[in-house]
């Protein structure tokens, strides 16, 4: 009989152990699972043929083609401008940059930067209690009222502006610690920042936004990756920036966090041509960075989802960084802004159960400039007086109004105005309204000062008058 009550006791409490360690794992499924994590790995001038997934033969991207392989691999995956201000800026609000006023790239000598009455997604989710954290690239303004920290995130680390600049620093929140910093190192540097992010908030929702200052020129890789690609410096860059990548989900799996967490990896614009073997590649697209051909905003786009996004995926609908924001709004039951236009859209049903996202439309801006619009597989590009290649940019030649089919010319070859006029008429029709839409529109932000060279004009003159009495 004793042995038999000894043994009831003992059962009962094994059926008691079994029914707390049920429910701490409810406890931590209903703390983590409902409420989804999100990283964003955002590259610097990373082109649409430089990944293997994408066709690239030369560099070697094996973290990157398994991303793909378990999640979705966009083909018509859009920045939101071929520049890295305006483009970081539509990211992080869901807005066209032209909404904002941001139409250029912001310098050290910039006294403006992104308007902190912008809602970014950082201070959406912020109000669900997210840890929110910013490592890399910033590129919206160093004056204090627009670095990170008052723009959503709880913290900062990476240099503020693109790493040719003369602000090559790290800062942590709102202060430089270090003036010195040493590039080869930073892919790693920032990968284990991130780490330590994640690390530091895997018991509570958060975003990450990774953003890489590679493979903007200068290139720069680590021992471990120098001299290690077929592809050159450029190579090493990328697949330094794979392995990164590979690091950042690997941690996640390690956790137990890999499945309540959307990873996205893309890239701010296309690649930077003019610098030849160490500006990337737009593989099959027209032209590159500072374009709105599509090598210049045409950006790889991978998103994984284990669990959520099916699989093996390839998508060829329409998507933007745009809708970046209205997206992680729906996944996470948050409010969108609602005295202003959100020009994203919530893709949640796209990514989960690939439902059409229809002829959606796409307008392109550069310098403010409305120059292309996509509806559908259609393009329409208004007319170019051509540019002059320069040390910063590739030249394109002028043209008049072109029209693409893009299903069936991806590389813009073929312009079809003149044997489509009916389809040329409709879509500059649609463009029209796009624009008429937006309403007024503030002025572009300014991005430097003019300086008051007077002096030197008159130093000159009188160089040049007291040389000649010599």
């Amino acid at each position: 009989m004793k042995l038999n009550q000894s043994l009831l006791i003992g059962g009962i409490f094994f059926i008691l152990g079994c029914q707390s360690q049920v429910e701490k794992q409810e406890e931590a499924s209903s703390a983590n699972g409902d409420t989804p994590n999100f990283v964003i790995i955002f590259c610097d001038d990373l082109g649409y043929g430089d990944l293997g997934v994408y066709g690239n033969e030369l560099i070697k991207t094996p973290n990157l083609d398994q991303m793909a392989a378990e999640g979705m691999r966009f083909t018509d995956f859009y920045s939101a401008n071929p520049v890295c201000s305006p483009s970081r800026a539509g990211l992080l609000t869901g807005r066209y940059p032209v909404r904002m006023g941001i139409n250029k790239v912001f310098f050290p000598q910039s006294w403006t930067g992104m308007s902190p009455e912008e809602v970014t997604i950082a201070e959406m989710l912020k109000q669900k209690d997210y840890a929110t954290g910013i490592v890399g690239k910033w590129h919206l303004g160093h004056h204090h009222k627009y670095l990170p920290l008052q723009q959503g995130f709880d913290s900062y680390f990476g240099i503020p502006y693109s790493n040719d600049m003369e602000a090559v620093v790290y800062m942590r929140g709102n202060d430089v610690v270090q003036e010195d910093v040493d590039q080869r190192y930073t892919t790693k540097t920032y990968t284990e920042e991130s780490l330590a992010f994640i690390e530091e908030n895997k018991d509570r929702p958060f975003f990450l936004y990774l953003a890489h200052s590679m493979p903007h020129v200068p290139l720069y890789a680590s021992e471990n990756f120098e001299g290690k690609s077929k592809a050159g410096l450029y190579g090493d860059v990328i697949e330094e920036i794979d392995w990164s990548t590979g690091e950042v989900l690997k941690k996640l799996d390690e956790l137990g966090i890999g499945e309540n967490t959307m990873v996205l990896f893309t890239s701010d614009n296309g690649p930077w041509l003019v610098f030849g073997p160490e500006g990337g590649s737009a593989g099959p697209l027209r032209e590159g960075k500072q374009y709105t051909f599509e090598g210049g905003m045409r950006v790889p786009g991978i998103v994984r989802w284990p669990g959520k996004v099916p699989a093996g995926v390839t998508s060829s609908d329409l998507v933007s960084t745009l809708d970046m924001l209205p997206t992680i709004a729906a996944l996470t039951q948050s409010d969108l802004p609602s005295d202003r236009v959100i020009d994203g859209m919530d893709i949640t049903d796209h990514l989960f159960d690939q439902k059409s996202l229809g002829d959606r439309e796409l307008a392109f801006y550069m310098d403010g400039q409305y120059r292309a619009y996509r509806s559908g597989d259609w393009k329409v590009k208004m007319p170019f007086k051509g540019s002059k290649r320069r040390w910063y940019s590739e030249g394109v030649p002028a043209h008049d109004t072109l029209l693409f089919n893009l299903a069936e010319d991806i590389g813009e070859e073929n312009n079809l105005v003149k044997t489509n006029p009916a389809k040329l008429k409709e879509m500059v029709a649609m463009m029209q309204d796009f624009e008429a839409s937006l309403g007024d529109l503030p002025p572009t932000l300014r991005i430097r000062q003019k300086a008051d060279n007077s002096h030197k004009e008159k130093q000159k003159k009188w160089l040049e008058e007291s040389n000649s009495k010599e």
